[in-house]
């Protein structure tokens, strides 16, 4: 308030970055954390707001990612896994807040996800799986396209649903946000091919939301550029598009087609399945 010369942070909004898991959620969170050189927000120091808890897998109730995200104060800088729900749809897009959702080829994404729970999370629920049951790269790509659909979380009454259900099914609760207006959707691959529009596409949606910019457009696209530092973020591994055509074997891209190829298509990834 003291650098912004503002009696109050009132109006200003919250700038929430939510995504699928290993789709680019420290890339946004990083441009967001640019946002303090453009104007009042502050980084929130809060953890992130998820769906599932990840060391146990148990999917939180509403009740609970309510209370989170009214945690969040004016000017407020935060992040978060959260499912397309009704009330959670709503909460993010009130006036005060300027949300986005981005989202990544899922084949890169499951590519992503062995790496992830196999070498850099071994507080995941799933680290011991992949880690000392399964034996190869291609045994655990193929349990991240197609789930576990008997596993279960000891303590926990088995639900309906599998708890780590194909790919197709873990991104179908996220769809909604594509559908939500006051939500800016982006793609993880944009910030590679065009990231000064990228860019432009974040500074111009906080601006639409309320954010009261102290920096010129080109300044403050250039001050959430610097912000970007792929090496300050702990699950970063390449950050390329594409990697999976040379993890993908005939099989892998057999089984993706077979469960989850209509979602390359609805997410525009693909025009059909022929590649």
């Amino acid at each position: 308030m003291l650098r912004y010369r503002r009696l109050s942070l009132r109006g200003v909004p919250v700038l929430f970055a939510n995504s699928f898991p290993k789709s680019g959620t420290h890339l946004l969170t990083q441009v967001l954390e640019g946002f303090p050189q453009v104007g009042p927000a502050v980084n929130s120091g809060l953890p992130a707001i998820v769906t599932f808890e990840g060391d146990t897998g148990r999917a939180r109730s509403e009740a609970e990612i309510r209370r989170d995200l009214q945690r969040l104060l004016p000017g407020d800088i935060a992040y978060g896994h959260l499912h397309a729900l009704p009330e959670t749809l709503e909460l993010l897009s009130r006036p005060e807040l300027a949300a986005y959702f981005i989202l990544r080829d899922p084949r890169d994404v499951v590519v992503s996800h062995v790496h992830y729970v196999t070498e850099m999370e071994p507080s995941h629920i799933h680290h011991a799986y992949y880690a000392e049951v399964l034996h190869s790269f291609d045994e655990r790509l193929q349990v991240s396209i197609l789930g576990r659909p008997d596993f279960e979380v000891p303590g926990v009454p088995t639900p309906e649903e599998p708890l780590f259900p194909d790919i197709r099914q873990r991104f179908e609760p996220y769809l909604g946000w594509l559908d939500c207006p006051a939500v800016l959707c982006l793609r993880y691959e944009d910030f590679n091919a065009d990231r000064e529009s990228a860019l432009g596409q974040v500074f111009d949606h906080a601006v639409r939301r309320g954010f009261p910019a102290a920096l010129p457009r080109p300044r403050a696209l250039a001050v959430l550029a610097a912000s970007i530092d792929p090496q300050r973020s702990p699950t970063f591994r390449s950050g390329k598009s594409g990697g999976w055509r040379a993890q993908f074997t005939p099989e892998h891209k057999r089984l993706f087609k077979d469960v989850a190829g209509d979602l390359l298509i609805r997410l525009g990834y693909e025009k059909d399945n022929d590649w």
